[in-house]
């Protein structure tokens, strides 16, 4: 197997603040005058389109604060809380099919947290229930998909996912070093997640996936080859590999870790470095700047296509669906708007309570943003752009149009991050890991943003 080509000591030298382009325009762009009758116009074209459906539900609750994590979290340990917000969610979802018509085809559900397995046996299959009974064209080979924390993963949850049509899990791993684990305020024994991959395994699962984070305190070369090496004893079907986003200034429990051992960008260069190498010497495939999977898997052949997509769960091949979200702080997005939910749980009944669907932001996007879309999504989904098929899709003269970030990009096609050529734009193997930094030149928003510093994550 040939060596991937990949300039570290450049990669490197591209540290900056960069949005990770889940969306475009990215969130912080979603304005707070986009109402609930915005949202019910878009849902109307959206019906119009009868584009298939992808259904995301946030189950945002935990035990306790993992230090890490950036995402919408509620601590909880009261169970009365979870059956309070599924009967919400039951709320929500009645007051949304009166617009949104559930008919549609059903080709992706997905369960984001929080940790959705925080939920016992007995209220997920009543949220399953609650799904199947309201969506009634659920596709017999939907893919549906739950992210789990092993230390709340029991037989009989996957007793529930199975009768469910659940096909696909992701575990969240981190790091299998003690003193990392410690340092992150999740202690996780391999033990555990073996267990948990198990139980999947029994249960009928047949595409593991597993989270696995560099950059964080305590880690080195020598303990996160240990983790590596785990993690392939579990023989998982995909890998995803993130750059730990440190932004304390957004997630308070991100004070709570010690910034000096943190691990500094030398370090951190030979530990992606090492999991490249370890990966692709496993058989699983590099996707893009942070997935791994293995040659038959979806993922890999929608990259072979040029069908890879990229929304809020990350890559997907489903990029056909209109994605709608519910529960607290979920995001919802069409051809041409997005939408979120309030992130916080007061607000978000008290919007159902008097019968608004519980949207705080949106946008909608013009044409100059459905382009620039399309521009970005397909360089951060398939690492490279055919300038003819946006022409053939927006009837613009690409060169023209985007003469000045044309003009920006030479830069990076003089230190091999990618090449222009035969009216096309290709990422280097180096570039694919810097996508980010090459994407956000088409990006119209960053140019009257100011300061990037305390707005995202350092690309590397």
């Amino acid at each position: 197997m040939a060596a991937m080509r990949i300039d570290y000591e450049k990669f490197a030298s591209y540290s900056a603040p960069a949005p990770r382009y889940t969306s475009y325009p990215t969130a912080p762009e979603f304005r707070s005058d986009w109402t609930e009758l915005d949202f019910a116009e878009r849902i109307a074209a959206s019906n119009a389109s009868k584009r298939a459906l992808s259904l995301y539900f946030h189950l945002p609750f935990c035990r306790s604060a993992c230090y890490f994590c950036g995402c919408n979290v509620v601590y909880t340990s009261k169970e009365e809380l979870k059956d309070r917000y599924i009967d919400y969610l039951k709320r929500e979802i009645e007051l949304i099919a009166k617009t949104l018509d559930f008919k549609r085809e059903v080709r992706q559900i997905h369960f984001g947290g929080g940790t959705p397995t925080f939920f016992n046996a007995a209220q997920l299959e009543k949220i399953i229930a609650l799904i199947r009974s309201n969506f009634p064209n659920i596709q017999k080979d939907a893919e549906f998909g739950v992210e789990i924390d092993p230390r709340f993963f029991t037989r009989d949850q996957m007793k529930v996912f199975a009768q469910g049509g659940v096909n696909r899990v992701s575990f969240g791993v981190q790091d299998f070093a003690p003193k990392v684990q410690e340092a992150m305020h999740r202690i996780q024994p391999f033990s555990i997640t073996q267990e948990a991959v198990n139980i999947a395994r029994e249960g009928g699962i047949k595409s593991v996936n597993i989270d696995l984070i560099y950059g964080l305190p305590f880690q080195n070369l020598e303990s996160f080859k240990e983790t590596l090496n785990l993690s392939l004893t579990l023989s998982p079907d995909r890998v995803a590999l993130f750059n730990y986003a440190h932004v304390p200034w957004l997630k308070k429990t991100m004070r709570k870790l010690d910034e000096t051992a943190l691990p500094n960008a030398a370090e951190k260069l030979k530990i992606l470095k090492l999991a490249i190498e370890t990966f692709e010497n496993a058989g699983l495939k590099m996707i893009g700047m942070d997935h791994f999977a293995r040659s038959n898997d979806e993922l890999y052949i929608a990259l072979q296509n040029g069908a890879l997509r990229r929304n809020f769960q990350g890559y997907t091949t489903h990029s056909e669906c209109d994605l709608f979200g519910f529960g607290v702080t979920s995001i919802s997005e069409g051809v041409d708007f997005y939408a979120q939910n309030f992130r916080d749980l007061p607000s978000y009944e008290a919007a159902l309570d008097t019968q608004k669907a519980p949207v705080f932001r949106g946008i909608s996007l013009d044409f100059d943003d459905r382009l620039r879309k399309k521009v970005i999504m397909t360089l951060m989904s398939v690492f490279s752009l055919d300038f003819a098929a946006i022409e053939s899709e927006f009837a613009i003269d690409f060169e023209e149009y985007f003469a000045p970030e044309l003009a920006a990009i030479g830069a990076l096609e003089d230190d091999g991050l990618l090449a222009i050529g035969d009216r096309k734009i290709v990422a280097s193997e180096t570039g694919r890991l810097l996508i980010r930094n090459i994407a956000m030149n088409f990006d119209k928003y960053l140019k009257n943003s100011g300061s990037l510093e305390r707005r995202f994550s350092k690309s590397v």
